[in-house]
């Protein structure tokens, strides 16, 4: 992957999330559409994770899904497939 920023915060503003994809999935990008534009982002929100794991093993896990799930929006694949394939 390249222009894309990896960044871990503590909650999302006003949402319930455990990571936020933004930017122009792969599939969109063309030479008219990816032109200058700054790097695409994925923020890993520590809090909300940390809140629903009891124990390093789940925070671990939960941090491996929430990344992997976040990756795959940069490949353009939809919150719908991610579900089907058990990512969502």
């Amino acid at each position: 992957m390249e222009n894309v920023a990896v960044v871990v915060e503590d909650r999302a503003q006003g949402r319930p999330l455990f990571g936020l994809y933004e930017g122009v999935p792969l599939t969109k990008r063309g030479p008219q559409s990816y032109s200058g534009v700054m790097p695409d982002r994925i923020t890993l929100y520590q809090g909300a994770i940390c809140d629903v794991c009891t124990t390093e093993a789940e925070v671990l896990s939960q941090v491996r899904k929430t990344v992997i799930h976040e990756v795959a929006h940069h490949f353009g694949i939809s919150d719908p497939r991610l579900e089907e394939l058990g990512w969502a």
